[in-house]
């Protein structure tokens, strides 16, 4: 763990809130300018996280004009900076145009230091995930896995399962809800097999109705059925020498089971209205959110081709049971969609932060792409808050106080893991912990 000190920015003209502010401030390597100009320069040379601009700056120290318009110009030059502007006890109005412009916080003299020091702490924070998610999503830049965002144990290990069976020519079934990337992590198999440079071919077997479904799967000659005005090869043998991927194919009618079944044991098909057999070789990845398992108890399908699909399975967790992974993806989409859209839009706030972390994500990850968005098009401020998400905290679940205090102690060092990145002397850093603090508590709560 660094011993160096955090870099902030105080951007003060009054000699004597200087000197007060440095004394509490002294855990911080602080930088000071007194006027715009200076600010600049300072903001150029450090590149500090944190900004406390007092919006009276000469030559309008009575006014708020040039402590706005500094504040325009380090927003412009960095982005990522959080900026706390300092009021006067009267001054709101100016304060609230400042968060409008992109201030992260303001605070008003004579100020509370322990007040101070939590916004600056939380500050820090945000800053440090925002960071964290850039590096991130610039690592899955030119990946396999390209469009999986995720830090959390549980996601990473079924990204290693991926990579581990994606070489091999077997059947992989992925399992999971609806929303938590299933598709995202077929084309990771077929990226990183030695089919990458052929077809991937997608097929939802769930939108297709039962009567096309065959045709579409397996093609048709000219004249199979009324409408058949040519030949049309289907979807397996489109994808010939690549991967075919088949989407809920817990949906997939009985007799066309029994039809999948034998092409998945002879590798050939036959086109509705043809009598030749053609040879096909194809990957097969199936992907459901049903319980196939119930399914064959019920009758609804078939054991003998659950069998033939899953020679890998593959169970992808909902994003509720992904420490960390929530604002990863909320702050990759809104970089994402506020780019699109060209909205000047800087993060979320810290009450929006809270309701993304204790929202439980029925919809997963699809749903959280679709409540940034909307929040995106819809947000008046600066930054989104939990009111733009549509979002509120979710009920608080019954837990005697051993098991609140064990279940406090593993989310939060999952968290800090997370963030990260599953560096120890980073994540002890997050929590106020030393390195062998956390080793112990990692211990005691079971957790390698």
């Amino acid at each position: 763990m660094s011993d160096a000190k955090q870099k902030i920015l105080l951007v003060e003209d009054d000699p004597g809130l200087q000197k007060q502010l440095k004394w509490s401030l002294a855990d911080y390597e602080l930088a000071i300018a007194a006027d715009r100009d200076s600010a600049i320069a300072q903001l150029r040379r450090h590149e500090p996280a944190v900004v406390l601009l007092d919006l009276g700056l000469p030559p309008d120290a009575d006014g708020a004009t040039e402590g706005l318009a500094t504040l325009q110009q380090i927003l412009s030059l960095a982005p990522a900076t959080k900026v706390i502007v300092v009021t006067g006890n009267l001054d709101r109005s100016n304060a609230v145009k400042a968060i409008q412009l992109g201030a992260y916080d303001f605070f008003q003299k004579p100020f509370d230091p322990d007040v101070l020091a939590l916004m600056i702490a939380r500050a820090l924070h945000v800053h440090t995930l925002e960071i964290e998610n850039r590096l991130l999503a610039a690592r899955q830049q030119g990946s396999a896995l390209q469009g999986l965002i995720t830090s959390s144990e549980p996601m990473l290990k079924v990204c290693h399962t991926v990579e581990k069976v994606a070489p091999a020519n077997v059947t992989v079934l992925l399992l999971g809800e609806s929303g938590t990337g299933k598709e995202v992590l077929a084309r990771g198999v077929h990226e990183l097999s030695p089919r990458a440079g052929k077809r991937f071919v997608a097929i939802n077997c769930a939108a297709i109705p039962d009567t096309l479904l065959e045709s579409e799967l397996f093609g048709h000659e000219k004249g199979a059925f009324t409408g058949a005005a040519k030949q049309t090869i289907g979807r397996i043998e489109y994808a010939n020498e690549g991967t075919l991927f088949l989407d809920e194919i817990g949906d997939l009618p009985m007799p066309l089971q029994a039809k999948l079944l034998r092409f998945l044991q002879e590798r050939v098909i036959e086109r509705l209205g043809g009598r030749g057999e053609i040879p096909v070789d194809v990957r097969v990845v199936c992907a459901t959110h049903r319980d196939l398992a119930g399914m064959i108890r019920e009758g609804s399908f078939r054991e003998d081709l659950y069998y033939r699909l899953s020679e890998i399975t593959v169970k992808i967790p909902p994003l509720r049971e992904r420490p960390g992974d929530a604002i990863l993806l909320a702050q990759a989409f809104l970089e994402r969609y506020a780019r699109e859209m060209g909205r000047p839009l800087r993060g979320f706030t810290a009450d929006a932060l809270g309701a993304l972390e204790a929202h439980v994500w029925p919809g997963n990850v699809r749903e959280m792409e679709n409540l940034v968005k909307r929040a995106t098009i819809m947000a008046d401020g600066s930054q989104i808050t939990a009111a733009d998400l549509g979002l509120g905290p979710a009920e608080a679940q019954p837990f005697n106080l051993r098991q609140a205090r064990e279940h406090a102690e593993r989310l939060a060092v999952s968290r800090a893991l997370a963030h990260s990145d599953g560096n120890i002397a980073q994540a002890a850093e997050l929590l106020g912990i030393t390195r062998p603090t956390l080793y112990d508590l990692m211990a005691k709560i079971g957790m390698k």
